[in-house]
């Protein structure tokens, strides 16, 4: 298993970024200022890509695991890989929608809540959004801290 920044076209996985958010214009959004990675593990399985924010201060604005490859740790894997890929990062953030699947992940990966943005997912997208059969409106945000930054 390999991760690797993606240098060239990030619009080739726009399958894979459709996963984790369903409206390409919100994509385009952040796409492009973005770093982006994708794991390869015998071909591409799950992707991620990274905004920053501010100093030390970044945000996971797109993570996708294929919907075969899902539940083997390699979302996990990305996000392990961001904490130490960012050597200044002391603070990553992660927006997702109430969803106990979503929010499940994100605890198991060691972020806590942060806060909440009301009816994020009903003012920005031209149609609603479910996940598992959940309609989305508020936007969850999640951080997790490095601890002994050096």
């Amino acid at each position: 298993m390999i991760i690797k920044k993606v240098t060239g076209s990030k619009k080739e996985y726009i399958d894979l970024l459709l996963l984790a958010d369903e409206q390409e214009s919100m994509i385009d959004k952040y796409l492009e200022k973005g770093e982006m990675f994708v794991l390869d593990d015998n071909g591409i399985k799950a992707e991620c890509v990274i905004t920053k924010e501010d100093d030390g201060v970044y945000e996971l604005k797109n993570i996708a695991v294929l919907p075969d490859h899902q539940r083997n740790g390699y979302g996990k894997d990305l996000i392990e890989y961001i904490i130490t890929h960012y050597t200044d990062l002391s603070v990553l953030y992660a927006g997702t929608g109430d969803c106990p699947s979503s929010l499940s992940f994100y605890h198991s990966c060691g972020f806590t809540e942060s806060h909440r943005v009301k009816n994020f997912f009903t003012d920005n997208y031209d149609h609603p959004i479910y996940e598992d059969g959940i309609q989305l409106v508020d936007m969850v945000y999640l951080k997790r801290e490095r601890i002994n930054i050096k």
